[in-house]
Order: structure tokens, then C-alpha cells, then sequence
């Protein structure tokens, strides 16, 4: 498997549906940036905890949309995104439980330290993938993101994850220091916005990952 081959046909397959997946991930990306930026705008201590709440709200959604539309278009149906939101809310509870303990499980890794929260985050990187198409329990999700990501297969989701998100990052971050110290609450909301549908590519990586390792031996 090659890195940049996977890279070149996720930007592809991206760039050509691009509409159709803004069509039902952007209106609840907005939503969740719009919803963390009134509760960090609180100045509460807790107000990051809430934060996390908040994302745990729309993103199970609109990644759960992202997969049923990723495994449909990869058998040549065209879902409509009525369709695919009302499969994701039924998905939503066991996403939701997954997204929160991946999250709880990499904050605390990288709390201790950085490489053991960036390792988790790539053990666990086929989690929700594995909930939407296969219906597992969280904890079996991520039991088997660990087997999947075993071995080699570790180094090329390590690749492949780093190639599309520490770029994002550090657009992230760029671009936050252009809005200074008290951006206008539109600016920041379609910043952030912005970037969090950008990072949406990287689940398309993933799934491309993910097609591709089912379909081969794990490898020592």
C-alpha cells in the first residue's frame, strides 16, 4: 500500500463529491463551531469540559453521515442526505459513547505525554468506522481499530493521518493569530468552521485505509 497513491485517490474521491458531502456535514460543523464558541466565550473553567460535550453532540452526526456516504458511493448508490443523517441519529448513541472514551483515552495520553496520546489516536483511528458499517459495541470497535493498526499497518496510518492533519494544524493555528486576541464572533465561527470541514478529509483517508487492509493479511 502506498502512501501517496492513498493520499491522491482520498483527495480525488474528496475534491469530485465535495458538494454533496458539504451538503450534510457543513450545516453541523457550523452548528458545533457556533455552539463552542458561545460556551468558551462563557470564561467558565468548566467551559472546555462543555466544549467537549458540545462536539460530542454533532460530530458523531455528521461523521456517521460521512461513513454511510463513503460506503455507499464505494458501491455506486447515490444516498440522499436526508437518508444518510436519519441512519447516522440512530448510529449517534454508540458513536457518541465510542467519541467520548477515544477522546477521555487520548486527552489522558497526551496529558502524560505527547506520543502516548498520538499513539492512541492512531490505534483507535477505525473505531467509528467500524461502528457505522459493521454495528460493533464501542469497546469492540476499538479492541479490533487496535488489531487493524497492529504491526506495520501502524507506520502507514501514522503516515497517511500526519500527511493530511499536521498541515490543517498548522493552518489551525495560523490562522487563529490573523483574527488577533478578540475575533468577531462570525470571523471565528466560519474559521472554524472552515477548518473542521477540511479536516473531514482525513476520515475520507481513513475509510481508504480501512477498504484496503480488510481486503489484505495483517502484516508483522
Amino acid at each position: 500500500m502506498n502512501p501517496l497513491n492513498i493520499l491522491r485517490d482520498s483527495w480525488f474521491f474528496f475534491s469530485r463529491n465535495l458538494v454533496a458531502i458539504a451538503s450534510f456535514c457543513l450545516p453541523l460543523v457550523l452548528l458545533e463551531s457556533l455552539a463552542q464558541l458561545m460556551i468558551g466565550g462563557t470564561g467558565e473553567e468548566r467551559a472546555r469540559v462543555y466544549e467537549v460535550l458540545a462536539s460530542l453532540l454533532f460530530y458523531p452526526l455528521y461523521t456517521g453521515a460521512l461513513i454511510l456516504f463513503l460506503d455507499a458511493r464505494s458501491q455506486g448508490y447515490r444516498p440522499r442526505s436526508a437518508d444518510l443523517l436519519a441512519m447516522s441519529l440512530r448510529l449517534w448513541p454508540t458513536l457518541a459513547v465510542l467519541v467520548g472514551l477515544s477522546t477521555l483515552l487520548i486527552m489522558l495520553g497526551a496529558s502524560l505525554f505527547l506520543l502516548p496520546g498520538l499513539w492512541l489516536m492512531i490505534r483507535l483511528a477505525f473505531g467509528e468506522i467500524l461502528v457505522v458499517l459493521r454495528r460493533m459495541t464501542p469497546l469492540a470497535a476499538m479492541r479490533e481499530s487496535f488489531r487493524l493498526t497492529a504491526g506495520r499497518r501502524f507506520w502507514l496510518v501514522l503516515g497517511c493521518v500526519m500527511a493530511v492533519m499536521l498541515p490543517l494544524w498548522l493552518f489551525d493555528w495560523w490562522s487563529y493569530r490573523q483574527l488577533g486576541e478578540e475575533p468577531e464572533t462570525l470571523a471565528a465561527v466560519l474559521l472554524d468552521s472552515f477548518n473542521g470541514f477540511l479536516q473531514l478529509f482525513a476520515n475520507v483517508v481513513l475509510f481508504r485505509l480501512y477498504m484496503l487492509m480488510e481486503s489484505r493479511p495483517a502484516e508483522a
